[in-house]
């Protein structure tokens, strides 16, 4: 059997057993995942002696590979056991941080980022079908916010234990790579607390991925929409660049970053809460507003001052979509489908990131405050979109019937 049906109060009846693991299993890897993330650039480049573009090919070969990953993961998890995929997801993501630790040159750093980011592939999709198995889709919003919040609090966590340990290693960053390893397999370990309901599924191998083709009309032209604003989305690290163009230091870059994510992880479970209770296009809506000044205003500003409130307006944009994003595609379709619907989605999602940072990059080598300007001005199309159309939506009310029903 899944987890144990809580009882007394109603509105603690989607926080179950697996809701628990599962974060706690994505705050522990977050904590191992932040606390290089600031750091792997300064490593690379002043340890490692490799050229600032290899940062850049390091990451984009990363995320390429997570994003691939993403689409083929999420339809085996409707025809497979999902913990044993989520187990090896995070497996993976443990074995890309030791081989990073034990690099000699960028290479190896290289191959265990790939490693890791192969694991996020594989693991993300069935986790986040796994997250709402017997969770009805009215309550879906604060799982999906509450999971994230979790997460996200890692990301807090790490990149504080990171600039502590930085300062006390008279920086020396090698160590703590090895440091990272230790909540890495912590969160494997957790993994196996999980509990999953056995499903019957198809036995025809064209059940694998032909499932993709089942998805309903919804689906596709909200994940449409959706990836087409990933498309100006550029990663994170740009807009650290922002800040350090500006005139941040490399430890107010890191403080910002932990700022940002503070912010995020704060938003993400109240978010997710009003998300269930109106339409989810509208709350996805206002994170774009927040986007839209968070972006425009980093574009235009030069104050430290005012960047780091920015800054927080970009976390409050963050807290309002990743989670409210995957709440609204898991309303779309059937338990049958669940898996899929998250992996096409969010690989998609990684594969538009991709071609907005290259697209930024470019730019950036002209003016660091076009690209912001451009996306900024965009996202706010999108916002207008969604909150004129938000009143028309409704929220579904898949659990466990079939997405044909």
């Amino acid at each position: 059997m899944m987890v144990e049906v809580q009882e007394g109060d109603p509105r603690r009846r989607w926080l179950t057993r697996n809701v628990r693991i599962l974060s706690a299993v994505s705050f522990l890897q977050d904590v191992a995942s932040d606390l290089l993330y600031p750091l792997l650039p300064i490593y690379l480049t002043s340890v490692l002696g490799a050229p600032a573009a290899i940062v850049g090919a390091v990451e984009g070969a990363a995320e390429g590979a997570a994003s691939l990953t993403k689409l083929a993961a999420g339809p085996l998890g409707d025809r497979f056991a999902r913990r044993p995929l989520i187990a090896t997801g995070y497996s993976m993501a443990a074995l890309g941080k030791l081989i990073v630790a034990a690099a000699t040159g960028w290479p190896g750093v290289l191959a265990g980022r790939v490693v890791d980011r192969l694991g996020k592939g594989i693991r993300d999709a069935p986790r986040d079908t796994l997250l709402v198995e017997g969770i009805d889709d009215a309550a879906r919003g604060r799982v999906f916010g509450f999971h994230r919040a979790m997460d996200t609090a890692g990301a807090v966590v790490g990149p504080l234990l990171g600039l502590a340990g930085y300062e006390l290693l008279d920086h020396q960053i090698a160590p703590l790579l090895w440091v990272a390893v230790v909540p890495a397999v912590l969160s494997v370990a957790l993994v196996f607390l999980v509990r999953e309901t056995r499903r019957v599924v198809p036995t025809q191998r064209r059940a694998i991925f032909a499932r993709v083709r089942d998805l309903p009309g919804g689906y596709w032209r909200v994940t449409a929409v959706l990836v087409a604003f990933g498309i100006v989305n550029f990663p994170d690290a740009l807009l650290l660049l922002r800040l350090n163009e500006i005139g941040f230091s490399v430890v107010e870059v890191i403080l910002a970053y932990v700022g940002y994510n503070l912010v995020y992880a704060m938003s993400s479970y109240p978010a997710g809460l009003l998300a269930d209770r109106i339409p989810r296009p509208a709350v996805f809506g206002i994170g774009l507003v927040f986007f839209a000044v968070g972006y425009i205003g980093l574009g235009l500003t030069t104050d430290t001052v005012t960047a780091w409130v920015l800054i927080g307006v970009y976390g409050l944009f963050t807290g309002c979509t990743d989670g409210v994003a995957k709440a609204w595609i898991s309303s779309l379709v059937g338990s049958d489908l669940q898996g899929s619907a998250q992996g096409v989605f969010q690989g998609a999602s990684g594969f538009a990131i991709l071609i907005a940072g290259v697209w930024a990059g470019l730019l950036w080598g002209t003016d660091g405050s076009l690209p912001l300007l451009v996306s900024g001005v965009v996202g706010a199309v999108f916002a207008v979109l969604l909150l004129v159309a938000a009143p028309r939506y409704r929220h579904g009310t898949t659990t466990s019937t079939s997405s044909r029903a």
